[in-house]
């Protein structure tokens, strides 16, 4: 490896980065994932001194705008994405291991255990259905790695690694999985990527292929990733990222001939230990009575899980908003912790929640994002059920701890918040998605809600 030559092409990528805004990213077998909240007391990314929640939440707020961008920025680019296919399934029997929550990162996302190389090494990877491109850290980090808790991948280690040239296919599908142009090294060739994200983290490195192992016994070959160089920001001390959205460079798209394209989660509470898992497959859309509704696909960005609201009741009362106030584009997504609403519909459920909550408890000041705070604790609290509603029926009949946060000892707050500004966008995050099972049906293009836990 060149190190002058990256180092000289990373400082221009990082020029060009920041003139541009970021990028944010049937006998069906399927195959089961460890899920792990990377904010979790039992897990093996676990730091002891908690990051304040204010920090995670003015990130989500980056992760928003981002989201944004990258819907009306895509407009006039065309998705190559593959709908409804028919799918030719071999899978093997499907495998699951256990989930640790907790709140010890503060970054309010989840991850999976994945093996990458041959022989195989298991990395923690954050799980992000709003981003395409995998990437990992790599030795000899030319640039900069974070500290993660597994050791540095290293691809020299590996006898299935290769790293692509800039004249692949596959490189010329990366300014589609990351709104980033691809570079190419003048003296090796190779393809170099750019994923960043819209609280101004980011990898840089090269684009490349590796055994992928989803367990022990299950192992893919040929797994495009990127093998980062330069990686700073904010991803806790997991190893990399694991995209899931719908192009094709994802890691759902590129399994999609073996397992079908399909797959579910369930996001662990963080008091619940060893109950969330990801499953690969279409056979893990039979395993819970879901209710599904539409993958909405008209937008011009093809790559993110879109779906729409429909309504919205508190106490068993839909709110007094008309229905074209639900319509804006809606994502479901694994990386954004609070959900955001229409600022109408939003400031329709905050009036009609005060006036419920301040009957037994008072008012507490704004935290971060969020504005609607109670002076109580989450475990006593008293708390009117919150049902989103979407197209066909499919629902999420809220719990208290999908409708609450308490950001402070004492201080609880309404886990929703406004999509204010021009281009109004609505997103289901995490926190209202823990504990229910999510179907992604892609082939079938429809998303689905089971509620009972993650057993």
């Amino acid at each position: 490896m060149k190190m002058g030559s990256l180092l000289f092409l990373i400082c221009c990528l990082l020029l060009a980065r920041a003139a541009s805004p970021a990028e944010f990213k049937g006998d069906e077998a399927a195959i089961y994932l460890d899920l792990y909240h990377v904010d979790g007391s039992n897990s093996s990314l676990g730091n002891k001194s908690p990051e304040p929640l204010a920090h995670a939440l003015a990130r989500d707020e980056n992760r928003i705008k981002a989201l944004r961008y990258q819907i009306t920025s895509t407009k006039a680019r065309k998705s190559s994405i593959v709908l409804n296919q028919s799918i030719d399934i071999l899978g093997p029997e499907s495998v699951s291991t256990p989930v640790s929550p907790g709140l010890s990162l503060g970054l309010g996302n989840y991850y999976v255990k994945i093996g990458l190389g041959a022989p195989a090494k298991y990395y923690a990877m954050i799980l992000d259905t709003g981003s395409s491109l995998s990437w990992i850290q790599c030795q000899p980090c030319a640039i900069s790695c974070h500290a993660q808790v597994d050791p540095l991948y290293n691809p020299s280690a590996s006898r299935t690694y290769k790293s692509l040239s800039c004249s692949t296919s596959q490189c010329s599908s990366l300014k589609e999985a990351t709104l980033n142009d691809p570079f190419c090294e003048v003296e090796t060739g190779k393809c170099v990527y750019t994923a960043s994200y819209g609280d101004s983290s980011y990898s840089i490195g090269y684009l490349s292929q590796d055994s992928l192992s989803l367990s022990p016994s299950e192992t893919l070959p040929s797994f495009l990733y990127g093998c980062g160089q330069d990686n700073e920001g904010l991803f806790g001390r997991a190893a990399g990222m694991v995209g899931l959205a719908r192009q094709r460079l994802s890691m759902i798209s590129q399994l999609s001939s073996k397992y079908g394209n399909a797959f579910s989660y369930c996001l662990p509470s963080e008091t619940s230990i060893g109950s969330g898992f990801l499953s690969l497959g279409s056979t893990s859309l039979m395993a819970s009575a879901f209710r599904f509704t539409p993958m909405i696909t008209e937008s011009t960005e093809k790559s993110l899980y879109f779906l729409r609201l429909g309504a919205i009741s508190l106490a068993g009362k839909p709110l007094s908003v008309a229905a074209t106030q639900y319509r804006v584009p809606t994502i479901i997504d694994s990386g954004t912790v609070i959900s955001r609403l229409p600022s109408s519909v939003y400031d329709a459920l905050k009036r009609a929640f005060i006036k419920i909550m301040s009957r037994k408890y008072a008012k507490a000041p704004s935290y971060s994002i969020l504005d609607t705070c109670f002076k109580g604790s989450l475990k006593t609290m008293s708390v009117p059920q919150i049902r989103l509603v979407f197209q066909g029926g499919a629902d999420l009949a809220l719990t208290p701890a999908n409708i609450l946060i308490e950001v402070e000892k004492g201080t609880t707050c309404l886990a929703f918040a406004s999509s204010s500004g021009d281009d109004e966008i609505g997103v289901i995050g995490n926190h209202q998605q823990k504990t229910f099972k999510v179907a992604y049906d892609v082939a079938n293009s429809r998303i689905g809600f089971a509620a009972g836990g993650c057993h």
